[in-house]
Formats: structure tokens, sequence, C-alpha cells
């Protein structure tokens, strides 16, 4: 059982508890699963609006030296020579064994890689990161604790964000970022998210984050949305969680990855691994699939295909947006078609299920 005195808190906790948030343990910190309006408001905000998101839990780490692109191309799948200055790149950080320790994001400064990793496996990733230094000329930084991060997503978040910035942003792509104001305080501005749609998120000074946060919901075109809304928005993009998706013993070209393992690169951490399973074909593969009735799958109901249980569920729920069961599970390659029945343990019932194509949900028009 969780230890509530040993939980930390964002800089925002205040403002959520004034918000009425419904605050829950997650990954080491008391977060807002949800606000008074309720998850399924807060999902429609950001699919038809515009939803703020505290993600200030997340861990930062800043690589530097002449290695440090050589270095954390060795530990992560995706190739991070191919970076441009001020481009973001989605990897994984890898294990000997091809598996995935965490996902992250790797930020390309003109002077360090500035890594986004998850909360929940901070301590794990650095201890990784540090244990792989040896023969590289680099430095690693924990920063976390410096970096609050907003998140600002939704059709009408591009224009909550530009009326508070000092950069033109209507020329920043996808997975791009500016360094520069937000509200007067010195914010990375970078053009991502992990809702499947339009978005910023903003890395700020931890001691200003409420001034930032203020200032939106300030604008009075903004939801607060907490983790509930943040998880059902991010299965319906069809975008893996850690711990449910991915995990230890997990390759991304089990979880349907495999454009994030650039095998053409330089040796890498469990490359040997990658290739051979790229060559062979993995035994197993990550899959979306729905219920033709209204039950409603969760992490770690029992997966059956046949006569054997294959694994159980990833993640979950009743999608808000489309009206019906969603959820991701691994099934056997050759079932892991569009279409393909097997079924899932609802309560000792077997409850039948199908194969659909990720994502559930895709935004209209270009990213």
């Amino acid at each position: 059982m969780t230890d509530i005195q040993s939980l930390r808190r964002t800089p925002l906790y205040d403002a959520h508890v004034a918000l009425g948030a419904r605050i829950v343990p997650f990954a080491g910190w008391e977060m807002p699963v949800q606000y008074a309006a309720g998850i399924s408001a807060e999902h429609r905000a950001v699919r038809e609006a515009c939803g703020v998101f505290d993600v200030s839990h997340m861990g930062e780490v800043i690589v530097r030296g002449p290695d440090a692109i050589a270095f954390v191309n060795h530990v992560t799948s995706n190739d991070v020579s191919a970076l441009a200055v001020g481009q973001i790149q989605y990897s994984t950080l890898l294990t000997e064994r091809g598996t995935i320790v965490d996902d992250l994001l790797v930020y390309r400064r003109d002077d360090s890689l500035f890594l986004v990793i998850n909360a929940g496996n901070r301590d794990a990733d650095l201890a990784h990161l540090r244990a792989h230094l040896a023969g590289f000329d680099a430095t690693l930084e924990d920063v976390s604790d410096a970096y609050a991060l907003i998140a600002v997503q939704g059709p009408k978040a591009p224009a909550v964000v530009q009326g508070l910035a000092d950069q033109e942003l209507g020329g920043i792509k996808y997975y791009r970022f500016v360094d520069g104001e937000v509200a007067g305080v010195p914010a990375i501005i970078s053009r991502t998210g992990y809702t499947g749609e339009l978005g910023f998120e903003l890395y700020v000074p931890w001691e200003h984050a409420r001034t930032v946060w203020d200032a939106i919901m300030a604008t009075g075109e903004v939801t607060p949305c907490g983790l509930g809304a943040r998880d059902t928005l991010r299965l319906e993009a069809g975008m893996a969680l850690y711990g449910h998706e991915l995990d230890i013993n997990t390759t991304p070209l089990e979880a349907g990855l495999s454009w994030l393992v650039k095998l053409g690169k330089p040796e890498f951490l469990g490359k040997a691994v990658l290739l051979r399973q790229h060559e062979d074909g993995a035994e197993r593969k990550l899959v979306g699939f729905t219920f033709d009735e209204r039950a409603i799958p969760r992490h770690g109901m029992p997966v059956w295909y046949g006569d054997l249980q294959v694994g159980t569920v990833c993640s979950g729920t009743m999608s808000p947006t489309l009206a019906e069961p969603v959820g991701t599970c691994y099934l056997p390659t050759a079932a892991a078609v569009p279409g393909t029945t097997f079924a899932v343990d609802i309560r000792g019932r077997q409850v039948p299920a199908r194969v659909v194509s990720l994502p559930f949900y895709k935004r209209a028009g270009k990213a």
C-alpha cells in the first residue's frame, strides 16, 4: 500500500484542489484523476475544444558532451543522429535483450539532448543510462525537479497558447519545438501531445508553473483535465502506456513500434535480438479490439484464443468518442489481423472480441 506521506506534489497541486479535483496516488505522486465535470466531459473538451493537463510528474534528463548523440543512439531504438536541432523524436530505451526499459521523447538542442521519461520509471531509467555510460564522453543531469510540464490539447489549443506566447507558433511543425515565453515565463514550447489532437506541451521552471497555469485558465477557453481523460484519449489514439502496452519483457517490434527501430544504424543495445526478430517474425503482436456488446474491457482481464489463455488485456475502456468498447492486448502473430475473433474473460464469462485496426480514433486533417 502506498505511503501517503511519501507521495510528491507538483507545483500545481493547490490549483487542482481549488478546482475540486479528485486526487489519487500515481507513480509516486498525488495527481488529479478528474475534476467536477468528470472524465467523459474532460475527454470531449479535448476532442472538441481545449483541455489542459498537469504532467509535471514526468522526468527530464539532459545529456551533454561530444558523445551525447552517440550515447543516446546506443541505448535507444530510433536514430538520434537523424534529428535536426529543434526536432523531437519518439523512441524506446532498450535492454540488451531488445526489450523496453521505457518509452521516451528525445529533443535535440544545439548543445545537448533533452530526454523526457515516465515518472514511474525515472530512477530505473537513470540507473540504466548510467550503467551504459562508460566509454562515452558524455554526462547526464537529472533536471526533473527543475521543470514543470503543462499540456494544452485540442482544436483550440494553438489559439490559446498563441495568445500567451511571445513566438509565432504557426510555423512549428509536429514534433518540433522552440524556446520562448508563455505568460512572461521562459518555456520550451513543444508541438507534441498524448491525446491524438492538436496541441502543445510547455516545459517551464518549476517555481513559475502556477503563473502559466493561471494564465491558461484565465483565457476561459480551457477545461482542466486529469489522468482519467488522459488515459481514455491516448487509448483512442492508439498511444502506448508503459506498464500496460509496454514493459521490460516486450520488444518494440512486438508492440507495433517497428517504425521506432532503425536496424541500419551502428551497434545499439538489443540490435542483434531485434534483427533476428525482424527476420524471423515476432511470436506475438499488440492489437486493438472491440466487443459487439456493451461490455467494458479492463486492464488485466484474461484473454483467450481458442482453448488457450494467451495473455491479458493491456488497456480497455468504453470510448467516449466512439461510444463503443475498445481495448488492447497481445495475440499470437498469426491471429493479429483485423477481423480475428477471440475472447476476453469478464468475471468468469468469455465475451467475444474482434481485432480492429489501430488507432481507434484519428483526428481529421493533418497533424
